[in-house]
């Protein structure tokens, strides 16, 4: 429960309808098994101490009777076990049947919540036997165990005390808060989440960071994906955790086939989801406090249900810190199947390519101009501009890619800048500014020996003040290369690379730059015009991922690149994980530790096919050292944000100073060190 994260569970035992003894055991051997994993939130299908399919015994007398004495012994077995459960069973109360929830915790019953829409359609018929909780008004009643009957009396029950004989039956929030932060749990049955108005939604705006769902739902072809959409969209909706536990195997086959189906969700995405047609536990962490700060920044989600229309009982857990079985992939921005990162990238390049196609659209412009170097940057940029110019179908000729060789330059890229170029259409310009940096160096007294930050920026600003140059010579306009990883850590000369009159690579990670280049090297030859320059395009572009990242200010070693980015600022890896989750997630620096530690380091955790989430390891010292300056140069080096050229967002995570991140740039990191 450390960090905001707590174990929960979706349990789906193999009943017998109606035979509430047998369904009892099976119950309490998976709430056993369920606590011994860590789980501290199990929830059960709807009417499982029965069986959901039990039809016309629901009127018997004797099947009730059974379900009574069967919850009794279930209630007793929950003692000394650490964890809330709920469990689907059905409830005579005032001459009425209600199909409920009882949440159980330590040998008591906390509440009972029957289930408010009864459907009466299709292959259901509950309407017949039960009614809906909309019969107990508004509020919630207080109800005495002695009202099931004496034999029902849990044995938690102290007899000298009469406060220890009620429980609230309606609707309640269980409000588990005390013990953690945010964790209130509202709870719907089945038909309740399929409604237009549902329960979850009073729930949510009450408070109720986690939603569960007691369900009977059959299987048919297609519904799982239906089923699994509507979990997913729902907890969305309502910015919580979503458990739904799904009635399976046991139940009556007459009709209808139960699969046990179980679905737990967070925020939209869903984290675990159990194989239909095998009974069991499915478990997942659910992060309380993602849960909050996504509802701080969302100011659409307010509180509109009264306190007083809804009742919250206390439950009684201890806190521990959860064991993690979450994972947290590598590479937060790409996704993880083929076929999404290609979709995702199709998406990414049309959204860079429509932000470019108003601009030039807007201002008249009919010439783009772009710094080619050679590196993934530059080459994903000028990709992007041959996009746009097509869309307004311009000639790429108004495409002038200027190479500016200077002292750090290697044969590789340069040869690399121009023959994209070529190939794709565009007009090549060389500007060599060996000469005009030297002179600046002369003129401010900079040693063209001391390879200090003076000699790199110098070079970067020139490069920049040919370019905005050259734009105002033709009309055009300077396309910015800078990514999104570059400018979180500020990683750009202040009015050199860090200045365009717009910035394709803005809301684009560093890693996911790298797979855009690479989309474009296996699928999109056809930019090019003819055979021989698709072919040059694709070559060009593999040998451009396999360059290392450099902005190419010092001297070579050899002929070859010196000077590596990630040897000086960091693994973008690292930083781009780091990102992700301060940005997106609100998660403070322990918390992006602890998680970095099981994603990046060797001992951690691995895929399913036991190869690394991340592309390689770190050891502890190295993921402090990296997270330590990440957090610093976030913070320092805030002032170049607050001042960037215009760029499309492309992701959830953005640094525009318009938009995603109002920052002072002044603003102290000692919070965060």
């Amino acid at each position: 429960m450390k960090d905001g994260f707590i174990k929960v569970a979706a349990a789906t035992p193999k009943i017998k309808v109606a035979d509430p003894f047998y369904n009892a055991d099976r119950i309490m051997e998976q709430m056993d098994e369920a606590v011994k994993n860590g789980a501290k939130i199990v929830v059960f299908p709807e009417l499982c101490v029965t069986g959901y399919t039990c039809q016309d015994l629901f009127l018997q007398e004797t099947l009730l009777n059974g379900a009574f004495a069967a919850l009794k012994k279930i209630v007793k077995h929950s003692e000394g076990l650490d964890g809330v459960f709920f469990v689907g069973v059905p409830i005579e109360y005032n001459g009425k049947l209600f199909n409920c929830a009882a949440v159980i915790n330590n040998g008591e019953i906390s509440a009972m919540i029957p289930k408010t829409n009864i459907p009466n359609h299709g292959e259901f018929y509950e309407k017949r036997y039960f009614e809906s909780a909309d019969v107990l008004g508004d509020e919630t009643e207080l109800v005495s165990y002695k009202d099931l009957g004496d034999e029902f009396i849990p044995a938690a029950c102290d007899e000298d005390d009469d406060d220890d004989w009620w429980f609230e039956f309606g609707k309640v929030i269980v409000d588990l808060s005390d013990i953690m932060k945010g964790l209130k749990i509202g709870c719907e049955i089945c038909e309740d989440l399929w409604v237009p108005n549902t329960p979850s939604t009073d729930y949510a705006l009450q408070g109720a960071t986690l939603i569960v769902n007691l369900s009977a739902s059959n299987d048919l072809v297609g519904k799982d994906s239906y089923r699994k959409n509507l979990v997913q969209a729902t907890s969305a909706r309502l910015i919580a955790g979503y458990v739904y536990a799904s009635a399976g195997e046991g139940e009556s086959t007459q009709d209808l086939v139960f699969g046990g189906h179980n679905i737990i969700a967070e925020n939209g995405t869903v984290l675990a989801e159990k194989k239909l047609f095998e009974n069991g536990i499915t478990y997942a962490d659910i992060d309380i406090n993602r849960i909050l700060h996504e509802r701080r920044k969302t100011t659409t989600f307010g509180r509109k249900v009264r306190k007083e229309d809804m009742s919250e009982v206390d439950c009684e857990i201890k806190f521990e810190d959860t064991k993690l079985t979450r994972k947290f992939p590598g590479k937060p921005f790409v996704p993880a199947s083929v076929e999404e990162r290609a979709r995702r990238c199709e998406q990414i390049l049309s959204i860079q390519a429509m932000g470019l196609k108003k601009r030039l659209e807007h201002t008249g412009c009919k010439t783009a101009v772009i710094g080619v170097s050679g590196g993934l940057d530059s080459t994903l940029a000028l990709l992007v501009i041959a996009r746009a110019f097509d869309a307004l179908s311009l000639d790429r000729s108004g495409i002038i890619a200027v190479t500016m060789p200077c002292f750090g330059t290697t044969d590789r890229t340069y040869r690399n800048a121009c023959d994209l170029a070529k190939a794709l259409g565009a007009t090549l310009k060389e500007v060599d500014i060996k000469e005009a940096v030297t002179i600046h160096f002369r003129d401010i007294g900079q040693d063209k020996d001391t390879h200090d930050v003076t000699y790199e920026n110098c070079q970067a600003r020139e490069r920049t003040q040919v370019l905005m140059d050259i734009a105002n010579k033709m009309n055009g306009m300077v396309v910015g290369t800078g990514d999104l990883s570059e400018l979180a850590l500020g990683w750009a000369t202040y009015n050199g690379d860090h200045m365009s009159m717009y910035g394709v690579n803005a809301g684009v990670p560093k890693t996911l730059v790298r797979h855009l280049v690479k989309y474009y090297a296996d699928s999109c030859f056809a930019m090019a015009k003819d055979k021989k320059a698709r072919e040059l395009v694709g070559k060009v572009l593999l040998d451009v991922l396999d360059t290392p990242v450099s902005p190419e200010l010092l001297p070579p070693t050899d002929g070859k690149i010196s000077q590596k980015t990630e040897s000086i600022v960091g693994p973008y890896e690292l930083h781009d994980f780091f990102l992700y989750y301060m940005l997106r997630c609100g998660f403070p620096k322990e918390k992006i530790r602890r998680i970095a530690y099981k994603t990046f380091t060797e001992e951690g955790d691995k895929k399913a096919d036991g190869s690394p989430l991340s592309d390689s390891y770190y050891d502890h010292e190295t993921i402090d050292k990296w997270l330590d300056i990440f957090c610093r140069r976030f913070f320092t080096q805030q002032f170049k944000r607050s001042c960037l050229p215009d760029g499309p967002k492309v992701g959830s995570v953005a640094v525009s100073p318009r938009g995603d991140l109002r920052m002072p740039s002044d603003a102290s990191y000692a919070l965060w060190n």
